[in-house]
């Protein structure tokens, strides 16, 4: 709807509103659903790129034109999660500013651009840039979803939610491998054009989801704030009509009321300030988000080369060992998700990432020892990141709902440039380390990412929020709020 610049609070004004109130006592309805279904879409696109720059790793180091080293792959990748840093900062602060709407429209356009750039690369440098600016998009995406989908989910069902958005990936990876086992068969595509084929799937996805997501309305929560109050409040309205149409119950109140200082935008200075005064959360959030990033880079991110150099996986079949790999991952928010809302974010949190580094150390010990086979090594990941999966999702639901509304999509942002930058270094590490052919030094990788993820479950249980089942100003008040 549109609402006459007459209409809006003036900057400065106080404003008395129940908004949040009534978008956390709806019961699930077909409204989240959707919310869910348009906007989580983002992590199996992210899941997607991820799975196809590992999946493809043989056909990019097998292509005439391309002709990668190991080293140069992990490069790639690297470039990938840079952009990924970059882009969650920039669009992160645009986010906050500018609105969730309007940003991740803009996000999605810049991956679907880049991610169709990708499949015409014609050297190392030109991958290297259109995989930079796939992952600016991702990055963005995650900024602009994350904060939109924590802003209008229900405070009882927000973890389960938010853990099963972030473990849909790894149907993006379920896709991304089932696609490299068509596109690397020779029968079907040449050897440099199997892979570009590959990426431009990434952008058809992409144009059916700019329509999906055309009716997903602004954060009312986010309106609020921006000196747009009655537009936030017909929003709401509209929300509830369109609930008792379905044929939901939902009460008329009274509910609390929550007094906002109307202004157009947040300082930077302001931002700042909130970061400091919320210092032992930061701590926390930079923690979780960087060991679970160089976990999950530094792993997944060259599984592939594993399978290809120790285990002598022909480039074609590494899709086959990814999908029971994926399957795991996608089960363990799922199953897992409910138990932090129930039992709790601190203790659910410090159990998951404490069991992804203690089920690390032994796979990896196992590898060292030359124990296990392809396929019982493809096994063992499966238990390791069944839990690695939720303790992954459970990072990006603390850094997303333990800050003020205001700073909310730039908190994800610069946690996740962080936590991401981290994380870069894993790929480019364990590529170096895969060409050295050595199981020792490998298995010394693999201590390093199980210890930082012991670490980061010891930290969270220590000094996390017990945010499970409370509204998102009770978590965090915002800064505009006043008595």
């Amino acid at each position: 709807m549109t609402v006459s610049p007459s209409s809006r609070a003036a900057p400065g004004g106080v404003i008395e509103t129940n908004v949040s109130a009534r978008l956390d006592r709806l019961p699930w309805g077909r409204f989240h659903t959707l919310v869910v279904l348009a906007l989580g879409i983002t992590w199996v696109l992210d899941g997607l790129e991820v799975t196809l720059a590992g999946a493809l790793a043989g056909a990019l180091k097998a292509s005439p034109t391309l002709q990668f080293s190991n080293a140069e792959i992990g490069l790639a990748t690297s470039s990938y999660l840079a952009g990924a840093v970059l882009g969650a900062v920039g669009f992160g602060w645009l986010t906050d500013r500018l609105g969730r709407k309007k940003l991740f429209f803009i996000t999605l356009a810049v991956y679907l651009a880049a991610t169709a750039a990708t499949g015409l690369s014609w050297n190392l440098w030109s991958f290297c840039l259109f995989r930079f600016l796939t992952g600016a998009g991702i990055g963005g995406e995650y900024t602009a979803i994350n904060s939109t989908i924590q802003e209008l989910i229900p405070a009882r069902a927000r973890g389960w939610t938010d853990l099963v958005i972030n473990g849909s990936f790894w149907l993006g990876a379920v896709l991304g491998a089932g696609t490299s086992l068509v596109v690397l068969d020779p029968a079907l595509f040449g050897p440099d054009l199997g892979w570009r084929v590959a990426f431009g799937l990434g952008a058809f996805l992409g144009l059916i989801i700019l329509a999906l997501r055309t009716w997903i309305p602004e954060s009312p929560r986010w309106l609020m704030t921006h000196g747009r109050h009655e537009e936030a409040e017909a929003l709401v309205a509209g929300i509830e009509a369109r609930f008792r149409k379905e044929g939901h119950t939902v009460s008329d109140g009274p509910f609390p009321k929550a007094r906002l200082r109307q202004r157009s935008h947040t300082p930077l200075s302001e931002v700042f300030a909130a970061l400091k005064a919320y210092r032992q959360r930061a701590g926390v959030g930079l923690v979780l988000m960087s060991a679970q990033a160089f976990f999950y880079n530094a792993i997944f991110f060259t599984y592939a080369l594993i399978l290809i150099d120790f285990y002598k996986v022909p480039a074609d079949g590494v899709g086959w060992y990814i999908l029971p790999f994926a399957a795991g991952n996608f089960l363990g928010p799922v199953l897992l998700g409910r138990f932090f809302d129930t039992v709790g974010r601190k203790p659910m949190i410090a159990l998951t990432y404490a069991m992804s580094g203690v089920l690390l150390a032994l796979s990896g010990w196992a590898f060292q020892q030359d124990l296990v086979t392809a396929t019982t090594l493809t096994l063992c990941w499966m238990a390791v990141f069944f839990f690695a999966s939720a303790a992954a999702s459970s990072a990006y639901l603390t850094v997303s709902e333990v800050f003020p509304l205001e700073i909310r999509a730039l908190a994800i942002a610069l946690f996740y440039a962080v936590g991401t930058s981290v994380g870069a270094v894993g790929p480019a590490l364990f590529g170096v380390l895969i060409e050295g052919q050595s199981r020792t030094a490998i298995f010394g990788g693999y201590l390093l990412a199980s210890g930082l993820m012991i670490a980061a479950g010891v930290v969270a249980g220590i000094w996390g929020v017990a945010a499970e089942r409370k509204s998102l100003e009770d978590v965090a008040k915002p800064l505009a709020a006043t008595e």
